[in-house]
């Protein structure tokens, strides 16, 4: 310090802290020559003593004018130096960017000044300082002074000169810092980095490629910036380096694949394009090299397929082909499981389009990987159940394809029936719903007497006797009106002369016993007429509720259709299908008489002709009971018409009489539990009377009025008239 006092007058000194810029000037044009003639003589410890002395009496002085003068004079004293400079650095940047946080705005303005003067003298030597004056730099840009700000710009634009001409820059130092300032919001600041990253990117020298993955997503989260400018500056800068990427050899994919991922589910629009479109041209380029990340990619895709934005939609749509067309396999990192696990999660989406193309990932998966999705059945069974529910058909024909696809193991087949029966149980709307698509779509895929069966094995068992009868009779509309299952009914008209056909009608009518009108339709279908006389006998008074007049209404409604034109037509022989002529009169006889459906069953009877009744078979089918008369087998007449030996032997084979038990049985215990919910019922509103009862016993008891002193009802106005 004495040194340095006994080098520079006294008067140099003072007018180095004096208010008047220009007394400040001269002052430090002085210490420049004192410093020039000290560098020329090599006198080198008394230039640090300058320095030092500049530093601690001026630059970190408590008068704003004493720190103007020592940032000038710090400056001065480097241009004094020259070429020599570079070895007191240590001593004269450090307090002139400790300046850079100064409280008053002039002195930041004069520490950029002063810094500019450094470096022009300099230049390379001082990349050392690198990181420190590019995080004051960063500060300085959103400076609340104009002036400020000003300087720190021209400083900044110095700086990247001599960075793009140094050789001694390390971009591995500086890229931590730059990934930390990335988060910043502040606009100045994101316009100074994205600045810097697209100089030093424009350096050859400069590998800004190979660091992508650490600033990548601080450019995306600006594409979301409400200035227009930094969004374009922004984009230029991504589109820049998506054109490296197209043009490198070697990329890492999979870092950024996570960022954009990411990205991609921006609620800002442009952000998702810009990320989607790279995603897009990462499959395109690296291929195989996703595979890895193969699951997460989708998971970004799937939502953006829905987008509002068509732009979007239609880059999501080609990106997911494209990723449908890389044939990952799982000895190559490819994720069966985890690929399930997204397409399954988005089962949920909101959007139809969504679920579409999850579903068609899961049957890709299934085409591909049969034995690996196989192994995660558990895990998504129960989500492919629920999207039977879908509000959209083709989602759900979907699903049903992929069920199919499953089904093809007879052990998944008859997991796949439990499971929709049981969800059917615990969701009848769905059954209402969904219920035909289902099963006719079923019916297609996988056999509709294979499905049939299996369906009346599972009900056969059912405990839920109301569940087992409205399902029986949907599954008997089904058969009776769709034209999927034209097949099955052809074959169940041939029960009398084929004997798959007695089989499938065997096999049908055990749950079909749930339901009386089910029971009677099947018969008919079979053209087991006398069975089918035999059932409608058989029915009780219970039997006969609103429920039953209305699958009875809809059953004589059928009859009418072409489906049962067969029938209609054995009508014009009544002698040879007497049991036929009976089981409608029966229906007949059950049906209100002010019902259109007997209106309908009348008309048509009314039109049987007369000429071919005999009388004794008509004696013969009108006597008795026709339960006896299947017990003591009437063969001339239970054939309906056709007489031959082999019909009736098969006929014979089938035991009708154990079958008429069974429904019986299957009635009485309906009949049990619906006796046994209305005497529930009774109950509870007995006690519901009992409690309203309560408080009218506490009301003081009225005289009751004379039959003298009530109005005349209309009764005994109607009655006195008489």
């Amino acid at each position: 310090m004495a040194d340095a006092l006994s080098v520079i007058p006294a008067s140099v000194l003072r007018n180095l802290s004096d208010k008047l810029y220009e007394k400040r000037k001269n002052a430090a044009l002085e210490i420049e020559g004192i410093v020039k003639q000290l560098a020329a003589s090599g006198d080198h410890e008394k230039i640090s003593s300058v320095i030092s002395l500049l530093t601690t009496e001026f630059t970190y002085s408590p008068q704003a004018n004493h720190r103007k003068g020592g940032l000038i004079g710090l400056a001065a004293a480097t241009v004094g130096l020259t070429s020599e400079a570079s070895q007191h650095l240590e001593q004269i940047v450090p307090p002139v960017l400790n300046s850079f946080s100064d409280q008053d705005s002039r002195v930041r303005y004069y520490a950029c000044e002063a810094l500019y003067n450094i470096a022009k003298v300099v230049r390379g030597d001082f990349i050392i300082f690198f990181n420190q004056i590019f995080d004051s730099l960063c500060k300085l840009s959103a400076d609340s002074a104009a002036n400020v700000q000003s300087a720190a710009h021209l400083l900044d634009r110095l700086v990247k000169d001599i960075v793009t001409e140094s050789d001694q820059f390390s971009i591995e130092e500086f890229i931590p810092l730059l990934r930390e300032r990335m988060n910043v919001l502040n606009p100045f600041v994101r316009q100074f980095l994205v600045g810097w990253i697209t100089v030093l990117d424009s350096v050859p020298d400069i590998d800004m490629l190979g660091f992508l993955p650490d600033f990548l997503d601080g450019l995306f989260n600006m594409l979301s910036d409400s200035s227009h400018e930094i969004r374009q500056q922004a984009d230029s800068a991504l589109s820049e380096f998506l054109q490296e990427i197209k043009n490198s050899p070697s990329v890492d994919y999979g870092r950024m694949a996570e960022i954009l991922v990411q990205r991609a589910a921006s609620p800002d629009e442009f952000t998702r394009l810009t990320a989607i479109t790279w995603i897009n041209e990462f499959v395109k380029l690296g291929g195989d090299l996703l595979v890895p990340y193969y699951a997460d990619i989708l998971g970004a895709i799937l939502p953006c397929i829905s987008d509002k934005e068509e732009k979007i939609r239609v880059v999501a749509r080609e990106t997911n082909e494209e990723l449908r067309s890389i044939k990952g396999e799982p000895e190559e990192a490819f994720n069966v499981g985890a690929i399930l696990s997204i397409a399954r999660r988005q089962l949920d989406s909101e959007w139809e389009a969504t679920r579409i193309e999850s579903l068609h990932w899961i049957s890709t998966l299934l085409d591909r990987h049969r034995s690996e999705v196989l192994c995660f059945l558990n895990d998504i069974f129960d989500t492919l159940l629920k999207a039977l529910s879908d509000s959209s058909d083709e989602v759900v024909l979907l699903v049903l394809d992929i069920h199919a696809c499953i089904a093809q193991d007879p052990q998944n087949f008859n997991q796949i029936v439990v499971f929709l029966v049981h969800n059917f149980q615990i969701n009848h709307s769905l059954l209402e719903r969904r219920g035909p698509l289902v099963i006719r779509r079923l019916c297609v895929l996988l056999g509709a007497e294979r499905v049939y069966r299996e369906l009346s094995t599972i009900l056969e068992e059912e405990a839920d006797l109301y569940f087992a009868c409205i399902m029986v009779q949907a599954l008997n509309l089904i058969l009776l009106t769709s034209s999927e299952l034209s097949e099955l009914r052809k074959l169940l008209k041939q029960s009398l002369a084929n004997a798959a056909g007695k089989k499938l009608f065997v096999s049908l009518y055990a749950s079909w016993s749930h339901s009386p009108m089910a029971i009677i339709s099947l018969c008919l279908l079979a053209q087991m007429y006398q069975h089918a006389s035999a059932v409608i006998q058989s029915l009780v008074e219970e039997d006969i509720d609103v429920k039953f007049l209305v699958q009875l209404d809809k059953l004589v409604r059928l009859l009418e259709t072409p489906i049962f034109a067969y029938l209609r037509l054995q009508l014009l022989e009544p002698g040879r299908y007497v049991w036929l002529l009976k089981a409608l009169y029966g229906l007949l006889m059950l049906l209100p008489q002010q019902s259109a459906a007997f209106k309908i069953l009348q008309t048509r009877l009314k039109t049987v002709p007369s000429y071919s009744f005999n009388g004794d078979q008509l004696k013969q089918a009108s006597s008795g009971n026709p339960r006896t008369q299947i017990l003591h087998g009437v063969s001339q007449i239970t054939l309906d018409g056709d007489i031959t030996h082999d019909n009736g032997n098969l006929q014979n084979e089938i035991d009708f009489s154990s079958r008429l038990d069974h429904f019986q049985q299957i009635q009485q215990q309906h009949r049990t539990l619906t006796a046994k919910s209305q005497a529930q019922s009774q109950s509870r509103n007995s006690c519901t009377s009992l409690l309203k009862e309560v408080p009218k016993a506490e009301e003081p008891r009225q005289h009751p009025t004379s039959d003298t002193n009530r109005p005349p009802s209309r009764l005994s106005k109607k009655g006195s008239g008489r």
